[in-house]
């Protein structure tokens, strides 16, 4: 055989199986919703930076906290705005800054009077706006606009701020190391298994690709994490892993289900395109921020917190 002829060889096979590998990634985004590659790396780069935040400096975790905390928050402004609800971007920022900034300084008292503060500051600053001609809407979506800004506040800096309480107990960054770990577990868990053993559909309305077998998987992987980061990095017996487990397994798959349902009920696809293979950083939270109370209830039955 010539030269040319093994070089147009060898060029046909690789031609051959960049389309197999590309057939193969496609049915697996098909099945899974996400590009794998993307959604790998992204999620390794996320990964080093928050082992980095909170095994070495923890102010620097509570800046990453704040920082996602309100990303979040507009990109959920944003969503609402799609559906018509006049969320003030701003205004919802400050006030969860507010949130999270009480719940580092003044722990659990400061992070419910930060709410109360928040949600004061986002009201008024929407009620100033409506004063603006510029930005002056129907008086019958006002009370509309500062309820889903209430929500907003809740469910993003709210939720989150759990964590930052957390991170303040005894071994705090070994349990939000916890937290983080039994979550993503459930994440790959029902992944990997609703990937290649799904066919049961678990909420079609809702989500159409989680399955049954993907639950199943979530909770043997989640069981497993539990187990296996309460003996090595908590140091507490081997049935709090399970309760652990158990109890992220639960806020994890219901928080993602919860944020597929506003999202459909406000008619996007993803909160928005900034994590290649993720969408947005709440499509990437909306199972950690429930899975922050329930771990921190955990912790705190346990008295480390």
């Amino acid at each position: 055989m010539s030269g040319p002829e093994r070089r147009d060889e060898i060029r046909s096979a690789i031609e051959s199986k960049r389309a197999q590998l590309e057939a193969t990634n496609a049915k697996i985004e098909a099945r899974a919703g996400r590009n794998l590659f993307f959604a790998v790396l992204s999620g390794l780069v996320f990964a080093g930076v928050f082992l980095a935040s909170l095994l070495l400096v923890k102010q620097i975790f509570v800046l990453l906290v704040a920082i996602l905390v309100a990303v979040a928050l507009i990109e959920l402004a944003a969503a609402f705005r799609v559906a018509g609800r006049r969320v003030p971007r701003i205004g919802v920022v400050l006030g969860g800054l507010v949130v999270v900034g009480g719940a580092f300084f003044w722990g659990a008292e400061g992070m419910l009077l930060g709410l109360f503060a928040g949600s004061a500051l986002l009201t008024v600053w929407r009620l100033v706006e409506g004063l603006v001609p510029a930005w002056e809407t129907p008086r019958r979506t006002l009370v509309r606009d500062v309820f889903s800004g209430l929500f907003t506040l809740v469910y993003v800096a709210f939720l989150a701020s759990f964590a930052v309480l957390l991170v303040e107990g005894q071994r705090g960054e070994w349990w939000v190391f916890a937290l983080v770990l039994i979550v993503v577990s459930v994440d790959v868990g029902a992944y990997a298994a609703g990937v290649t053993l799904g066919k049961h559909k678990m909420t079609p309305r809702i989500s159409p690709n989680k399955t049954w077998e993907g639950f199943a998987g979530a909770a043997v992987a989640a069981m497993g994490a539990g187990v296996a980061v309460a003996l090595l990095a908590l140091q507490q017996p081997w049935w709090v892993g399970i309760v652990l487990g158990v109890v992220v397994l639960l806020t994890a798959t219901g928080g993602d289900l919860t944020e597929s349902l506003i999202k459909r009920n406000l008619g996007v696809k993803d909160m928005s395109s900034w994590i290649p293979g993720h969408g947005g950083f709440l499509d990437r939270l909306d199972s950690l921020l429930p899975s922050a109370v329930g771990v921190y209830g955990v912790a705190l039955v346990l008295g480390v917190v």
